[in-house]
C-alpha cells in the first residue's frame, strides 16, 4: 500500500520558535515523534511517506492519490488537523487520524476521517494495516496494554528531512509517576514509567549522529520518572558520548525533585545534558496543593533553592508556569515575575490554566460548572477562574509576558545565571575536551564562529533598532566577562528566542490573531 502520513503546522507558539528559525536557517524546531515511529512500525511491504507541514506544503493531490492518509496532532493543531481531514475528504482520500489530541477528544472531528486511533499504536498500527488488507477494519483502535517500550523500534529519521529542524528528538520513556491535575500525559502514557533498552537508545543515538544532528531534545515528560533505571541509562550514553567524542548536546524535561538527587544531576551533566525544563507551575504553595503538585512542595529548600542546585549541578532550567489555579489572586502575576527573577530563569513558557478533556481538572470543573464549552474561547482559556475575571487573568498574562520579556528584563536573568552566577555548561563535553585539547580547540572554533554568524543576522536583520542596540550591548558584556564560545553562543541563541518571544507579545497586546496561550 501507498501510505502518507502528515504532521500539520503548528501556530505560532512559544515552543515553535517560528519568529527565531529564519536566523538559524531552520524551518522547524524538532521533528514529531509519532511520523517516524509508525514509519518504522508499518511492514517494508509497503510504501511511506512522512509530510511535516512545518516544513514542506502537503501535496493534497499526492495524499489523495494514496491508499491510506494519516494524521496526528496535539491540541494546539487541532484546528489545522480538521481543516486537513475536510481537504481530504472532499478529495476522496481514506483518512485515519491519531495523537494526543484525539486521544482525548475522540469525537472533535466528527465524520472527517475514517478510522481514528486512541492512545498509544505500537500495537494497533500494525494491525489495522493487516485488516485493511484484509478488507475487514474497525472504525476505532485502541491498545489493551500499553506499549512495552523495550519492543519499540528505531524511528526512522532517514524519512524526514533533517537538516531542516533544529533539534533531533529522542524519546527514553513514557509515563510520569505524578498526579498532577491538569496534565493529560497520565491519562494518554500512564503513571508508570516505561523505558527504552540501553541498546534501543544506542541505537537511535547512532541514527542521529548519521543525520549529523548535533542538538537532540530527549522529549520524555518526565526523563527521572523512574530514576533508578534512567541513571542506567544516562551511564550508557556517557560511555557512548566518551567514545565518539561527545557529538551530542542534549535538552530534556524532568521534575523538580530533579534537585534532590546529586548522583542523577551529576550523570546528566556528564551525558551532556545542557538544558532541563521543569514544571515549577507557580511558586504559590497553595496553588502547587491544589494542583496536586505535590512534588514541589516536598521538604529539601524552597524552588528556588532547587533551581539553583540544578543549575549549579551544571544545567540550564527552562520553566514551565501557570498562572489561573484556583488560589491565585491578581497577585500572582507579580508574584511569578519575582520567582523567576529570583530564581535566574531566563526562558520561562507561562500559560494560563486550561482544562484538557479527560484530565482530572477538567471533570472537576465540568462538574462545577466551570467551563466554557467554546472551541476556541475568546478569554484563550476554557476554565472559569474563582478570584479574578477571565478578562482580568488574560489581560494579567499578557502583562506579564511583557514584563518578563522586556529586553532589559530579560538578559538581567540571563546575566545573573552565566555572568553573575558562573554556570559550567556542558560539563560531560568539558571533562572530555580537557584530555583532547585538538578537539576543544576544534569545536571552540565551531561554536564562535556560530555565534558570530547568529550575532551578524540579528543585528542584520532584526527591523527594531532598539532590539539590536540591546543584543549589542548584551553579546558584547558577555565577551569582556565570559569569552567562552559556548557561553557566547548561548547569548546569541537567547537573542533569537528572546526575538520570537517578543513577536508573540506584541501579538499579545494587539490581540491580532486570538490570543495566544502558551499552556
Amino acid at each position: 500500500m501507498d501510505i502518507v502520513l502528515i504532521n500539520p503546522r503548528f501556530e505560532v507558539s512559544f515552543w515553535g520558535l517560528e519568529h527565531a528559525l529564519p536566523f538559524i536557517g531552520k524551518r522547524a524546531a524538532l521533528p514529531v515523534a509519532a511520523l517516524p515511529l509508525l514509519a518504522a512500525l508499518t511492514p517494508p511491504e509497503h510504501r511511506v511517506t512522512l509530510i511535516d507541514e512545518n516544513v514542506e506544503p502537503i501535496d493534497f493531490a499526492r495524499c489523495a492519490a494514496a491508499d491510506i492518509v494519516g494524521v496526528t496532532g496535539m491540541v494546539v493543531q487541532r484546528r489545522r488537523m480538521r481543516e486537513i481531514l475536510a481537504e481530504l475528504k472532499r478529495r476522496g482520500a481514506y483518512t485515519v487520524v491519531g495523537g494526543p489530541w484525539i486521544s482525548v477528544s475522540e469525537d472533535y472531528f466528527g465524520d472527517l476521517a475514517d478510522v481514528v486511533f486512541v492512545g498509544e499504536a505500537e500495537e494497533t498500527w500494525p494491525r489495522f494495516l493487516a485488516e485493511h488488507a484484509a478488507g475487514a477494519v474497525a472504525r476505532r483502535y485502541e491498545q489493551s496494554d500499553r506499549t512495552d517500550m523495550t519492543r519499540v523500534p528505531a524511528p526512522r529519521f532517514d524519512l524526514l528531512k533533517m537538516r531542516h529542524y533544529a533539534f533531533g528528538s529522542v524519546q527514553f520513556s513514557r509515563g510520569c509517576p505524578f498526579q498532577c491535575e491538569f496534565c493529560d500525559i497520565i491519562v494518554v502514557f500512564g503513571r508508570r514509567p516505561r523505558l527504552k533498552s540501553v541498546a534501543q537508545v544506542v541505537a537511535e543515538l547512532e541514527a542521529l549522529r548519521a543525520e549529523r544532528v548535533p542538538y537532540v531534545f530527549v522529549v520524555d515528560d518526565n526523563l527521572i520518572g523512574n530514576k533508578r533505571a534512567v541513571k542506567e541509562l544516562l551511564r550508557a550514553v556517557i560511555a557512548w558520548q566518551q567514545a565518539n567524542g561527545f557529538p551530542l548536546t542534549f535538552v530534556t524535561e524532568a521534575s523538580l525533585d530533579l534537585a534532590d538527587d546529586r548522583e542523577l544531576m551529576r550523570l546528566m551533566t556528564e551525558a551532556n545534558i545542557a538544558v532541563v525544563f521543569v514544571g515549577i507551575e507557580s511558586p504559590n504553595e497553595a496553588a502547587l496543593r491544589e494542583a496536586k503538585k505535590l512534588q514541589n512542595v516536598r521538604r529539601g529548600g524552597s524552588i528556588v533553592d532547587k533551581v539553583h542546585r540544578i543549575q549549579d549541578a551544571g544545567m540550564e532550567v527552562w520553566a514551565g508556569m501557570i498562572v489561573g489555579f484556583d488560589s491565585d489572586d491578581a497577585g500572582v502575576f507579580a508574584a511569578q515575575r519575582r520567582f523567576l527573577e529570583a530564581a535566574r530563569i531566563s526562558t520561562a513558557m507561562i500559560g494560563m490554566l486550561s482544562a484538557i478533556p479527560k484530565t482530572p481538572l477538567h471533570a472537576r470543573l465540568a462538574a462545577a460548572g466551570r467551563l466554557d464549552r467554546d472551541d476556541d474561547p475568546a478569554e484563550g482559556t476554557n476554565v472559569l477562574p474563582l478570584q479574578m475575571s477571565r478578562a482580568a487573568l488574560s489581560e494579567g498574562y499578557a502583562r506579564l509576558m511583557a514584563e518578563l520579556y522586556e529586553g532589559e528584563a530579560y538578559f538581567d536573568r540571563l546575566d545573573a545565571l552565566f555572568l553573575a552566577g558562573g554556570i559550567v555548561a556542558e560539563r560531560g563535553w568539558l571533562g572530555y575536551a580537557a584530555r583532547h585539547p585538538w578537539r576543544r580547540r576544534r569545536r571552540q572554533a565551531r561554536l564562535l564562529l556560530e555565534a558570530a554568524g547568529l550575532a551578524a543576522r540579528l543585528l542584520w536583520r532584526v527591523p527594531e533598532q532598539g532590539l539590536r542596540r540591546i543584543y549589542r550591548r548584551r553579546l558584547w558584556r558577555a565577551l569582556r566577562r565570559r569569552a567562552d564560545p559556548a557561553v557566547l553562543r548561548v547569548y546569541a541563541i537567547k537573542c533569537a528566542m528572546h526575538y520570537h518571544v517578543h513577536r508573540m507579545v506584541e501579538a499579545l497586546q494587539s490581540r491580532s490573531g486570538g490570543l495566544i496561550n502558551t499552556f
